[in-house]
């Protein structure tokens, strides 16, 4: 007990020394937040631990070094004066001021040694925050407008981009949220769906109204929405078209095979005989009974039901406005229908259970051929809609 409280013991010490270590380094390398974050998980455990006290010392010197990066790094920035840097000064200065706010609950942190408290200098950045991010809105929002004149979808998709950041750090400003629909509506690329057969075979009118029924796909996202149904009212920007261009059915097919089985099943009991042939009494002088087993026969006959179906094709992107083709991708599917059942001649007791249940079955009719490639139909759908999410119409 002793000997695992022990290694207990040294075990913590080493993961103390590493974490301290890991915290140096971290300073060290000049990524001063990742070492506040390693001396504040240790602090909130135990602040006022005397294990933990380097971590008193490193936090504070880190919090010393951050913050006189960022606020040269703002410094910088602001020397520049290109409005482009004006989102990196807000996060910035939202940096140092969170900073503080993790640091604060722990307040005061005693280091024994000097026997003082460790000194973190706060600032109110209030102001800066609200004054970047105005001047920041402001500039994102002439930007986005300025996008709408350019009447381009990845310009709208841009400015949309840049409304909605307004929108996150400066909620209802202006008329921000009218422009976000008005971004989102003309930068949408719409999608004409439509499946031509080219099989010289008719096919299921079900399968087809289910292939182009793309609600059931899930692919609507945020820049693209499909329809299988033309609307006057849309300008399509491209066409997804699914050929199918041929369909196999195999004949219907019956496979036999005979299997025999043999094993050894219990039938009844016999009285134990010794080798003279003596019947074995028990302690109790009654005779003693044990299970009388035979070998019995089984042959059985498999038959197997069997037919299949594949569907071969292409799925064509087109640019309506080019009227270019921009790629064509091969889809295929195949669906087997196959029924087992058996008959036998012997004593079924030798069967496996598997083959009690075949033999339990009896042929069914075979499936039409409508039927079969009908039944394609959600490998077809799955397989499209890889290839639809694999496979964007822009770059």
């Amino acid at each position: 007990m002793k000997k695992q409280l022990l290694i207990i013991v040294c075990s913590l010490f080493i993961i103390s020394c590493n974490s301290v270590k890991n915290t140096q380094q971290a300073i060290s390398n000049g990524n001063y937040d990742k070492a506040i974050d390693i001396a504040l998980d240790n602090l909130k455990r135990n602040k006022t631990k005397k294990g933990n006290q380097p971590y008193v010392v490193l936090l504070e010197e880190a919090f010393s070094k951050a913050n006189k990066k960022d606020l040269d790094r703002i410094t910088y920035l602001k020397k520049d004066e290109n409005p482009e840097n004006l989102e990196t000064i807000f996060g910035v200065y939202q940096n140092l001021k969170n900073r503080q706010e993790v640091i604060k609950p722990l307040l005061p942190l005693p280091i024994v040694k000097k026997n003082r408290d460790a000194v973190f200098k706060f600032s109110n950045y209030d102001d800066e925050i609200i004054n970047t991010k105005n001047q920041l809105s402001d500039y994102l929002y002439t930007k986005a407008k300025k996008l709408f004149y350019l009447d381009n979808k990845l310009d709208y998709r841009t400015a949309f981009n840049d409304l909605e950041y307004i929108e996150k750090i400066h909620p209802n400003f202006k008329d921000v949220r009218n422009l976000i629909e008005i971004a989102h509506q003309r930068g949408l690329d719409f999608v004409f769906v439509s499946m031509k057969n080219e099989t010289e075979q008719v096919i299921p009118k079900r399968l087809e109204e289910d292939l182009l029924n793309f609600d059931t796909y899930g692919l609507n996202d945020l820049w693209t929405v499909y329809h299988a149904a033309k609307d006057a009212k849309i300008n399509y920007d491209f066409g997804l078209e699914l050929n199918l261009r041929k369909i196999q059915v195999s004949p219907e097919q019956v496979r036999e095979k005979e299997i025999i089985k043999e094993r050894e099943v219990k039938d009844g009991t016999v009285f134990l005989l010794d080798d003279k042939g003596n019947q074995v009494l028990d302690k109790e002088g009654k005779k003693i009974e044990v299970d009388k087993m035979v070998k019995v026969r089984c042959e059985l006959y498999q038959f197997t039901q069997f037919k299949t179906v594949q569907v071969t094709g292409k799925v064509k992107f087109v640019d309506y406005t080019t009227k270019q083709t921009i790629q064509t991708y091969p889809i295929a599917s195949q669906f087997d229908f196959q029924h087992i059942y058996a008959n036998y001649r012997g004593d079924k007791r030798a069967l496996e259970s598997s083959f009690l249940d075949m033999i339990a079955l009896r042929v069914v009719p075979f499936p039409t051929d409508e039927q079969m490639i009908y039944d394609t139909g959600e490998d077809l759908k799955q397989r499209l809609k890889s290839i639809i999410n694999q496979n964007k119409f822009r770059n």
